[in-house]
């Protein structure tokens, strides 16, 4: 048996030597899901997978970089070839190399939170928009939640639950000022952070070629 496997109990070692099939793993806090993850890693590494075909995705940088010294530890320098990082810093990187397929300059600049709040703050006022009713933080809020739904200002415009919740929250114009946010920032050369996920799922979708590779 593998070193890897040692110590693992049979629900963890399951999850470990199963990684030919898509599986999903429920378990609560304690119960040693980063270990499953690395020692998941390390096995596929000792069965012949190659580092640079494996994809770790995690919310936080300290867990990518616990999660890459432990199966340093387990396999050698191998690890420092996986693609390992939170979701922000490997669809970046996945932009990075590909924005051109999908409008955007190679060299993007992403926005801070700051530059985004001015720039709606620009569009609103040319808009004529109250400011008491559309407030720079409650659009982006709203902006944020659309991202992270994965709805491009088109599919929001057209969608008459949102535009309900617009009139609800007295930002009937919400939608337009959501598309000209989107438009400016391409213009500018610009994302914001939400785009890492939105831009990249776009890119997934639209371009097979980036899927494949």
């Amino acid at each position: 048996m593998s070193k890897i496997l040692e110590g693992l109990n049979p629900a963890q070692r399951e999850a470990v030597i199963h990684y030919n099939t898509p599986s999903l793993i429920i378990a609560g806090a304690g119960s040693g899901k980063t270990r499953v993850l690395t020692s998941r890693i390390a096995y596929m590494l000792e069965q012949g997978v190659r580092a640079e075909n494996i994809l770790a995705l995690t919310f936080t940088k300290k867990a990518a970089n616990e999660m890459r010294e432990r199966i340093d530890s387990m396999v050698g320098t191998a690890a420092r070839r996986i693609n390992m990082g939170t979701f922000h810093s490997i669809f970046a990187r996945i932009l990075r190399e590909n924005a051109e397929a999908i409008g955007f300059k190679r060299e993007f600049t992403i926005y801070e939170t700051t530059d985004s709040k001015n720039l709606i703050k620009t569009i609103c006022k040319e808009k004529n928009l109250a400011d008491d009713k559309y407030k720079p933080s409650k659009v982006l809020s709203r902006i944020s939640y659309a991202k992270n739904c994965l709805v491009t200002p088109g599919a929001y415009v057209a969608n008459s639950v949102y535009a309900a919740e617009d009139r609800q929250m007295q930002m009937p114009y919400f939608g337009d000022v959501y598309a000209e946010y989107c438009r400016r920032c391409k213009q500018n050369g610009a994302m914001d952070f939400d785009d890492l996920l939105l831009q990249t799922n776009i890119l997934l979708r639209d371009c097979p070629d980036v899927l494949a590779k």
